[in-house]
């Protein structure tokens, strides 16, 4: 047991990624009852939505789980009012400035994590208090660090500059992913890809059968004038790139970007119009499984090629 299970209190070092319109209570609920760390995605909901969800999760497990929620949320006082309302003990935050909300949250007694995508974010983290990082390459799906920096080099990088117990994210979608990321330095590992679209998630099923189609490339970090977020292609994504590639500048991006494109996409299933955000690791994926099966594949994988890497690697 490392510190990631001691922090969390959880059997595996597993956390599930906190996604907008893809991590309800019934997601978050599977992967507790399996062993990792659920992650109700606040950055979808409103406050009294994610006061039911929280309670429908509390309702299906009696194991912890937590709330991911984006500091840019335009109600993020009502969202944090509302998990120390309920007793929330574990949130996970990102798009924003640590320091901000883990004083409040840890005066509550919540357990903090925040997502980086850069060791000198990192080092900011720890300046700030928080209990654990998420570093996340740029392979994850959505919204995405500035940096580009991919996993392999990130990890690395952010264990060097930190030493708060570290979670790796972006690209992790398998057993060996999990091994290669904790021999570079990680503790746990946040997947979003692969449980964005397994049974539980509340993504539409037209959303999740497209992801399961993609092939290497058929995802690409756009938008970099205003937010940079991984988008699998589509017709949104064809209206972005020619955008782009005419020159439009933040404020006509923003314009196309609109209002509610991602719940069209990925909540609706409207393929053509919806924002449709996912990861270089929907390629590795294959065909419809639970969040127990999820984990345990992860487990089972991670441990076979942990156990058979001094035999293979040729030392």
């Amino acid at each position: 047991m490392n510190r990631i299970n001691r922090l969390f209190g959880i059997r595996y070092p597993i956390v599930q990624g906190g996604m907008a319109w893809c991590s309800g209570w019934r997601l978050a609920a599977a992967v507790s009852n399996a062993g990792g760390l659920g992650l109700l995605g606040a950055g979808s909901m409103e406050p009294e939505l994610l006061r039911e969800h929280i309670r429908k999760c509390r309702r299906a497990t009696d194991l912890p789980f937590g709330v991911n929620v984006p500091l840019l949320h335009p109600r993020v006082e009502e969202l944090m009012q509302v998990l120390v309302g309920e007793g929330v003990k574990i949130v996970f935050t990102s798009a924003g400035n640590p320091a901000t909300w883990t004083g409040f949250l840890h005066g509550h007694g919540v357990t903090v994590a925040h997502v980086v995508a850069s060791s000198r974010f990192a080092r900011k983290c720890e300046e700030a208090g928080v209990d654990a990082v998420v570093a996340e390459g740029f392979e994850a799906g959505g919204h995405n660090g500035r940096e580009e920096t991919t996993t392999f080099c990130l990890i690395p990088a952010v264990r060097r500059a930190t030493a708060l117990p570290l979670i790796a994210a972006g690209g992790v979608a398998t057993g060996e992913g999990m091994a290669a990321a904790m021999l570079l330095g990680a503790e746990g590992v946040q997947v979003g890809t692969r449980f964005a679209v397994c049974a539980e998630s509340s993504a539409h099923e037209a959303f999740k059968r497209l992801c399961r189609s993609l092939a290497e490339g058929d995802t690409r970090l756009m938008l970099k004038k205003i937010t940079p977020t991984r988008l699998a292609r589509g017709g949104f994504f064809r209206a972005v790139e020619q955008a782009e590639a005419r020159g439009a500048d933040a404020a006509e991006l923003l314009e196309l970007v609109g209002r509610g494109r991602a719940r069209l996409g990925m909540f609706e299933g409207d393929l053509e119009e919806g924002e449709l955000e996912i990861g270089q690791a929907a390629s590795l994926l294959g065909g419809e499984e639970t969040a127990a099966e999820v984990v345990a594949d992860l487990v089972g994988s991670c441990r076979a090629r942990a156990e058979g890497w001094t035999a293979d690697s040729g030392f």
